[in-house]
């Protein structure tokens, strides 16, 4: 039997989803629904919040109302068509269009990465640098850092999605997961991916090694710093201001390390789907509770925006 290469613009792909159980499509339909609309109320409501406060117009919100933009967008390009696989038969999408969902996944995730790494360079300066920190953060400064972070994001995205595309994929066409991602779509080719997989590691570990040895290295430098501190009322101040970070970081990071750093051979598609729906729809839905429910600065802001929005 002649093998159908599925690498042209007019075949696709048949997402198999999260349960290939008929009874679970509408419950988990369900399910993801509400956590999608959480996800953008919550941080659309963050994003407002930041804005319309001119007392929360410092770096560190600066930071934090991109973050929550890009979770906006990281989740839309991947729960939307989820949600509608989940209630179709064909569960399809084009070549072309996984290699689109395939880009911009990458793109949203790791500026995220690299804007945790900002925050946490700025966690830094407030702490060890406090009479400095305004020169050290400055708006232009915050802004570079900010354009740095979505210029090296996507070009990783357009390295690996080029990648991707001088692949041949024969017989079957089922990705074993709910979205395109690396992994699973390099399980389908043909071709002799081994090349691809040391490329794909190799670079991949560079981009995401580097925010995250960027956050740890801050952290160190945080925790000398604080350590340093007499009073433990001051200690407790300090670490409180970083708490919020620390917990959307371990989140974040400790999903991607499991799902990433590990060779195709030890892909596993149920572990990998739940670890995967850890930073791609729980933690982007978190995110907006994290930064308010423990910051006081954030709780004031929504309560300012609630009341402008009721008077």
């Amino acid at each position: 039997m002649e093998l159908q290469n599925y690498s042209s613009s007019t075949s696709g792909f048949i997402l198999l989803g999260l349960s290939s159980n008929p009874q679970l499509q509408k419950p988990l339909f369900a399910i993801f629904l509400i956590m999608y609309l959480v996800t953008v109320v919550g941080n659309v409501f963050i994003i407002l919040a930041i804005h319309s406060d001119p007392r929360l117009h410092t770096p560190m919100y600066f930071f934090l109302s991109n973050l929550s933009f890009m979770d906006i967008c990281f989740t839309t390009v991947i729960v939307p068509k989820m949600l509608v696989n989940l209630l179709s038969d064909t569960k399809s999408i084009s070549y072309v269009g996984c290699l689109v969902q395939m880009y911009f996944f990458m793109a949203f995730g790791n500026t995220d990465s690299y804007l945790l790494a900002s925050m946490a360079i700025d966690r830094l300066a407030a702490i060890s640098k406090p009479f400095h920190y305004h020169v050290i953060m400055n708006p232009r400064r915050c802004l570079l850092m900010l354009l740095g972070s979505c210029t090296i994001s996507h070009l990783h995205s357009l390295f690996r999605v080029l990648l991707m595309s001088h692949l041949s994929f024969c017989a079957s066409h089922v990705i074993k997961h709910f979205f395109c991602d690396t992994q699973p779509v390099l399980k389908l080719s043909c071709s002799d991916t081994s090349s691809s997989q040391i490329v794909v590691m190799t670079e991949t570990l560079a981009v995401i090694a580097t925010p995250f040895l960027c956050i740890l290295f801050s952290y160190l430098r945080i925790i000398t710093t604080v350590l340093r501190i007499p009073s433990t009322a001051g200690k407790w101040k300090s670490f409180s201001t970083c708490g919020s970070h620390l917990t959307v970081v371990v989140l974040f990071y400790g999903s991607i390390i499991y799902v990433y750093f590990r060779p195709l051979s030890m892909y596993s598609v149920v572990k990998d789907r739940v670890a995967t729906i850890m930073y791609t729809v729980v933690t982007p839905m978190l995110n907006p509770f994290i930064y308010s429910l423990r910051n006081k600065d954030m709780k004031r802001g929504l309560k300012k925006l609630r009341d402008r929005i009721h008077s």
